[in-house]
């Protein structure tokens, strides 16, 4: 029986598009089908790809009802067995967060812990990392907790920084990745091969010039995603 998943998020939903795509290639291999998508913000483009794939698509302040949390009795009446945090930028619920303990996950654009926390998120993240003078940054997938990005850590894979990168390069670089990372990560948390007993799928103890696709930019693409396709096999 496949997972039944919810998407969050607040801004255009490129994360939401990428997991949508990877899963109509898995076709009926998919281990997890998104039924619900819920936002923030009523101008969200996350919820208008939903529309445009006949899924439910919620603005969660319209989501309210008498007698309980409006986000946890959404995911109560959908049925959810995963949610999935794309761009949500607002901090989940205690309680939701205790009710899907090992089945919510967030994608954030660093290597966490570093440049992770409250009010660490989009751009800011980036010209964190350039004022930083880091050479690396990445993607890191990871189950969500009470605390801004501090839960388990699923899946990390690095990217470069280039002398030359300004906020906007390094952001389009790093989101390459997280399309192609974060799909993969939803789907191994779906089949309940990535739980909080097992993580993390691809170990961040491992040097970052020690694993493939240290380098690789968007030509090599194809490369990238086979790479990870064998790290996540847990």
């Amino acid at each position: 029986m496949r997972a039944r998943i919810a998407v969050l998020a607040s801004g255009g939903g490129s994360n939401l598009q990428a997991i949508l795509d990877h899963f109509d290639r898995l076709g009926d291999a998919r281990a997890g089908d998104v039924v619900l998508v819920a936002s923030d913000r009523a101008d969200a483009g996350a919820l208008n790809r939903a529309v445009g794939r006949g899924l439910p698509a919620v603005v969660l302040q319209a989501a309210a009802r008498p007698g309980g949390a409006p986000l946890d009795a959404l995911l109560h009446d959908h049925r959810i067995d995963l949610v999935v945090l794309a761009g949500y930028l607002r901090l989940v619920p205690a309680e939701v967060v205790a009710r899907f303990r090992g089945r919510m996950v967030n994608v954030h654009p660093a290597l966490l812990p570093a440049f992770g926390g409250a009010g660490m998120y989009g751009q800011r993240v980036h010209h964190a990392v350039l004022e930083a003078g880091v050479r690396v940054t990445g993607v890191t997938a990871h189950f969500v907790d009470e605390v801004y990005d501090r839960g388990r850590i699923i899946a990390q894979w690095p990217v470069p920084v280039f002398p030359r990168d300004d906020a906007g390069t390094l952001a389009a670089r790093v989101l390459r990745v997280e399309h192609i990372l974060y799909p993969r990560v939803v789907a191994a948390v779906a089949a309940g091969r990535a739980t909080l007993d097992n993580c993390a799928l691809i170990d961040p103890r491992v040097p970052v010039d020690a694993r493939p696709a240290f380098t690789l930019l968007a030509h090599e693409e194809s490369r990238l995603a086979e790479n990870i396709d064998l790290a996540l096999g847990c």
